[in-house]
């Protein structure tokens, strides 16, 4: 029977395939050679996935590689039939001679990663529909109250999610980015950060979010799924 996985369970789960847990969801990125190989393996991958694959498999195939993300359409969460599915592919991938790559070195490009744009508002309600008219988004399955975030229906942009404020803070950028990525990756991002110029506003709520800024004040939340239950 499909169950809901928390967050550490599903990270656990499939760590060590070359997946990683992002925002309710798996994902990973097998880098090809080819746009050619990168259609073969995604449709090996909806093969082995059967008629869960239009339950709980997005593909983004490319020349250089394909990123696989798995979620329950049902539950908008990683269930077990997830992380079954995602051990599927990997061993798919496995046998095509193709490697999930979780983690990137120095100077390669960098693994997978969400985008969410937040928004600070004093009146959530009040701005919430414009902003879901503007982008031509709509409400994130499961989605029951104001704060819930808004997502692009065909998956091109990143998720808009609304931060309460109590007082205006003029001083303050309204509009900021949460850079998602992988738990054992975050450090080096932050460190990169800092490196290039930026500075360290807070980790108090590490490592569910470090907030950095730019030498302007401009805010971005480099962020992972560990730190946020309790």
């Amino acid at each position: 029977m499909e169950q809901v996985v928390n967050r550490q369970e599903a990270s656990e789960a499939v760590e060590d395939s070359g997946w990683r847990f992002l925002l309710g969801a798996l994902r990973t990125s097998v880098p090809v050679g080819s746009l050619a190989r990168a259609i073969g393996l995604a449709a090996d991958a909806v093969a082995v996935c059967g008629d869960d694959a239009d339950r709980h498999l997005q593909v983004d195939a490319r020349p250089d590689r394909v990123v696989f993300t798995l979620q329950s359409l049902e539950h908008a969460a990683v269930t077990t039939r997830d992380v079954e599915l995602a051990l599927r592919i990997s061993a798919t991938a496995n046998r095509s001679g193709f490697l999930a790559e979780p983690e990137i070195g120095t100077g390669a490009p960098r693994s997978v990663q969400i985008l969410e744009i937040a928004i600070d508002a004093l009146d959530i309600a009040g701005i919430r529909a414009f902003w879901k008219a503007v982008l031509g988004y709509t409400d994130e399955a499961g989605a029951d109250g104001p704060e819930d975030p808004l997502v692009d229906p065909v998956g091109q942009g990143p998720a808009i999610w609304f931060q309460q404020m109590h007082r205006a803070r003029p001083q303050r950028n309204r509009i900021h980015f949460d850079i998602c990525v992988p738990h054992d990756e975050a450090p080096r991002r932050v460190e990169a950060a800092l490196a290039a110029g930026g500075r360290l506003v807070s980790a108090t709520r590490a490592p569910a979010f470090w907030v950095l800024a730019d030498l302007e004040g401009n805010e971005a939340c480099v962020t992972t799924w560990q730190g946020r239950d309790g």
